[in-house]
């Protein structure tokens, strides 16, 4: 039998060696996984099975090289939902999360909801369960991603389909409250600073766009305009540092009002809103 606070604490040290961002949650939440219980179950636990200590030390490792928490454990947590992800999807951040309570507040009652590049689904499942009185709507290109959403919609009423957010939806042209998408919008050349969880695991479909990080937003911009209905109101996921150029996408091409950004938690730039001009 090994102790509970020894294999954590020896197990946060070699994850902040690392470099990981959150190494004594990590920790926590590996030891949980590989025990079957919650992080806060953990204080009922004074030892650990030697053979449940072997796997949670091929766990740590696997984290140590930087491989994403929620491949390891298989579940990822967003508002109130759980989603099934791991190689081949984009794992959902807390970020977005206030996306979709964006969507959640705004969209009328009985409307009709679209998620582009939804990934994992998170969005139009948060919708889903949050808003039943929606038709909600989705779609993914990746077809490995598209598997990870189609587990993930399952039995919630969402229409999903694989193909392009560019091109999908002509049979809702003109009738759409809310359009949602978390885009890429990663520049190529911002490489080498995307943290290794992202840009050595997450799909690369998922991340980059183009030299500026823009082109699939003024795609977006185009599609939303298309599908909306006049009034209907546009919300999508931008980087940080875009918390003017993402919004000036929209604002110069006099197709919308209310072009508004917004901050995150930590009060950095994140998504921007905007209502189709009548």
């Amino acid at each position: 039998m090994s102790d509970r606070r020894e294999l954590l604490r020896a197990a946060t040290g070699r994850l902040r060696e690392a470099g990981v961002a959150s190494p004594e949650h990590d920790a926590a939440e590996l030891l949980a996984h590989v025990l079957g219980t919650t992080r806060a179950g953990l204080v009922l636990v004074d030892d650990v099975p030697e053979v449940a200590a072997g796997e949670y030390a091929a766990l740590v490792g696997r984290r140590a090289g930087r491989e994403p928490l929620q491949h390891l454990t298989g579940v990822a947590f967003f508002r109130y939902v759980e989603l099934a992800v791991g190689p081949g999807v984009f794992v959902p951040r807390p970020e977005t999360e206030l996306l979709a309570g964006w969507a959640v507040e705004v969209a009328p009652q009985g409307g009709v909801a679209i998620d582009l590049c939804t990934g994992s689904g998170a969005v139009a499942k948060a919708l889903a369960d949050e808003r039943p009185d929606l038709e909600v709507h989705a779609v993914e290109l990746d077809e490995p991603a598209y598997a990870w959403a189609e587990r993930n919609l399952a039995g919630t009423g969402v229409d999903l389909r694989q193909g392009d957010f560019a091109t999908v939806f002509d049979d809702l042209l003109g009738t759409v409250d809310v359009v949602t998408c978390n885009p890429p919008y990663i520049p190529l050349e911002a490489w080498e600073s995307v943290a290794p969880e992202a840009r050595d695991h997450d799909p690369h479909l998922a991340l980059f766009s183009g030299a500026d990080g823009l082109d699939a937003i003024r795609v977006l911009e185009r599609r939303a305009a298309e599908l909306l209905r006049p009034g209907g109101v546009l919300g999508f996921e931008h980087a940080d540092v875009q918390g003017e150029s993402a919004p000036g996408v929209l604002a110069g091409t006099g197709r919308w009002a209310d072009v508004r950004d917004h901050e995150d938690l930590a009060g950095r730039a994140r998504y921007t809103t905007a209502r189709l001009a009548r």
